[in-house]
């Protein structure tokens, strides 16, 4: 009765320096996943499972995705995403309900979907979701106890504490990325700011001169879209600038960056690209937006074009404002010749 005891307030002991730990944790760094491994890494110290995952829900494609997998599947099912009431961790998602099954072969929630494609043998499960003010932003899920044993309540309880704390980590770092997005990006199109743009330059510039490679911009403006404004209000014109933004982005690349310069005037950097190379990006973006129908979920149909400026980086400039410049220089030719072209520097 005594050793009984002494265990479990050993462990007991355990759990609280655990939970200790990850408070810790909490409150030092707003790194997601630095804490996300910590807390998954006490899951299995206190609960040993022989797998366990943590998944989140994309809102985007409303679907689970593995952020954290653990266990000898790990390798084979980390890139496998989830319908929404799929299997049990689905089901958990969808319901926001905890979940402890001493045998799945017995649960008509449970699917062999994930076991298939990862050879594992699924017995027991307990999952709980990841709530914070009422909203489920993904579920953690352990398999099979070490040794055949079975999950307990006690191991539930455990689990939700420790899932309270991954959401609130969630959260967190969820404000805190929001907060940092609002500061570089535009509100009404959804690219980057102006005062991204000066930083992200500069930082670029300074590893063109390193590499010895050429950095290329092309200064977009507009055409008449003043008009817009005055015909069908801002709010129409905020939603056309919109569209253009989002026909921009289809034609870059992962590593160029798309700028709300001011009004309707766009930047693009063109990361290690010659000035030619930018020129047909100009000659891409041109093709799009001329084949494009603007603003027809609002019953119009506009056609929008605009007028290029390119420039590169050592070639027609030495510093990032004089960059801006020439590339502004360059558009204004077309601006106050024919419009609906492009010219460089």
């Amino acid at each position: 009765m005594k050793d009984s005891r002494t265990d479990e307030l050993k462990r007991k002991i355990e759990e609280l320096s655990i939970f200790n730990e990850i408070g810790k944790t909490l409150t030092s760094t707003l790194d997601i996943k630095e804490i996300l491994n910590i807390i998954m890494l006490k899951i299995g110290e206190l609960l040993r499972p022989d797998n366990w995952s943590l998944l989140r829900i994309d809102e985007e494609r409303g679907d689970l995705y593995f952020e954290i997998v653990v266990g000898e599947m790990a390798e084979k099912i980390k890139h496998m995403r989830l319908k929404m009431g799929e299997g049990i961790a689905g089901w958990v998602a969808v319901k926001g309900e905890k979940l402890l099954i001493p045998d799945v072969s017995k649960d008509e929630r449970f699917t062999l979907n994930v076991d298939l494609v990862s050879g594992f043998e699924t017995r027991s499960v307990v999952c709980v979701p990841l709530k914070c003010k009422g909203k489920v932003l993904g579920v953690i899920e352990l398999v099979n106890k070490a040794g055949r044993n079975k999950f307990s309540e006690e191991d539930l309880f455990i689990l939700t504490t420790l899932a309270d704390y991954a959401a609130i980590a969630l959260e967190n770092a969820q404000y805190f990325h929001k907060v940092k997005e609002l500061t570089i990006t535009d509100d009404v199109t959804r690219l980057y700011n102006s005062r991204y743009m000066y930083d992200y330059l500069e930082h670029e510039m300074r590893r063109s001169q390193r590499y010895e490679m050429e950095l290329s911009i092309i200064f977009i403006d507009l055409d008449y879209f003043k008009n817009v404004n005055d015909t069908y209000g801002h709010l129409i014109g905020s939603r056309l600038l919109r569209e253009v933004a989002d026909v921009i982005l289809t034609c870059l690349r992962n590593v160029d960056i798309a700028v709300r310069y001011g009004g309707d005037e766009f930047v693009i950097i063109l990361p290690s690209t010659p000035k030619g190379k930018a020129v047909l990006v100009a000659e891409r973006i041109r093709d799009c937006m001329t084949n494009t129908v603007f603003l027809q979920c609002q019953g119009l149909k506009i056609r929008q074009t605009a007028s290029f400026g390119v420039a590169s980086f050592p070639n027609d400039a030495n510093s990032e404002l004089d960059l801006i410049r020439q590339a502004d220089k360059a558009m204004y030719q077309i601006k106050n010749s024919s419009r609906d072209g492009i010219e460089a520097a």
